[in-house]
């Protein structure tokens, strides 16, 4: 851990004593001084008190301000535009950099799946995680997975009613479009590994939050939107980042807490792969991340595609699963390139 990211852990804990400060974090007294001015300097109003130094307030975004309490091992690389979050954070992961999520205020160059255009203007949240999990390629989907729930949940923790669409789209289920409502956020994963192992993995997250409709394609909205104010983008971002954490660390809780989620089970659905057009009910999402179909002609389960719900959210049953064969896709190979962000 720098200098920099303990002295910061040690004055979210409360007023903390330069002496007590400058030991704990193995460092001078006049060291400590420095990142106090420096942390002034970047706008955190701190106060020397009987006590010790006291954090006052906190800038509103930027690398310090998300480090500031943040609740989970990762570090912070902060810009406020760049081309993209997802490409910087690929030159960390091939430098062997781990643990560091890339944020932006804005991004002019932000891709989707297939390399498809991403808005993301001023005022979204903007995160790609560099991780090293401890997974086979083939388990790889379920970091994806989890990535939804940690956004879903940072939604919903605002009040927002925000839900799944298999397997990586977050909605605001308003009814609009064939997604089954509008877009808050989507993930974009990406990986390297060998047969047996991942090398590294990219979890890429934008979410829409202080932006207005107008600068969004149809068929997205916005926390702003949907609020009517706006949100602290820094704690989102830090809930958002504890809650992947949580459950990468625990990924038997991911499956349980995405079907909590999800408006796509129990839904007509027709999926798009590489190779197969597949039109049925969505009964269940499997480990690692597969998508349980019932077609005509049996179970499918699908692990990468894109999705269109075929009928309004709640309209179609899904009482039954019955099957007469079980068929596994996986056109793109290793599954590690989620669909549409």
């Amino acid at each position: 851990m720098d200098t920099r990211r303990a002295v910061l852990d040690a004055l979210s804990a409360g007023p903390v004593a330069g002496p007590e400060l400058a030991e704990r974090v193995d460092v001078s007294r006049a060291a400590v001084w420095k990142q106090i001015e420096a942390l002034r300097e970047n706008g955190f109003r701190i106060e020397a008190t009987e006590d010790g130094y006291v954090v006052r307030s906190v800038p509103s975004y930027g690398a310090d301000a998300i480090r500031f309490g943040l609740d989970a091992p990762y570090e912070i690389a902060y810009y406020e535009s760049i081309g993209s979050t997802n490409d910087r954070a690929r030159e960390l992961a091939e430098e062997g950099v781990t643990d560091v999520a890339v944020v932006a205020d804005e991004q002019t160059g932000g891709r989707g799946r297939l390399d498809r255009e991403w808005t993301a203007p001023s005022g979204g949240v903007y995160s790609s995680l560099v991780i090293r999990p401890d997974l086979p390629p083939a388990h790889a989907a379920i970091v994806t997975l989890a990535a939804a729930v940690a956004t879903t949940d940072a939604c919903r923790e605002l009040g927002v009613d925000a839900r799944i669409k298999w397997p990586n789209d977050v909605l605001h289920p308003d009814g609009q479009g064939d997604r089954g409502g509008a877009k808050l956020a989507g993930i974009l994963t990406e990986m390297t590994g060998e047969a047996d192992r991942v090398s590294w993995m990219i979890v890429g997250t934008g979410v829409n939050a202080n932006v207005d409709v107008d600068e969004l394609p149809p068929g997205a909205t916005s926390l702003r939107s949907v609020l009517g104010s706006d949100i602290d983008r820094r704690r989102f971002l830090q809930r958002l980042l504890e809650r992947v954490h949580e459950l990468i660390e625990t990924p038997t809780d991911v499956l349980p807490a995405w079907r909590e989620h999800a408006m796509t089970i129990g839904e007509r659905v027709r999926i798009e792969t590489t190779t197969d057009v597949i039109e049925g009910t969505a009964i269940d999402v499997e480990f690692p991340g597969a998508l349980v179909v019932r077609t005509e002609a049996g179970r499918r389960r699908i692990l990468s595609g894109d999705c269109q719900h075929l009928r309004p959210i709640g309209a179609a049953d899904a009482t039954s699963n019955g099957s007469n064969g079980d068929t596994d896709e996986n056109p793109d190979g290793d599954g590690t390139r989620s669909p549409e962000r």
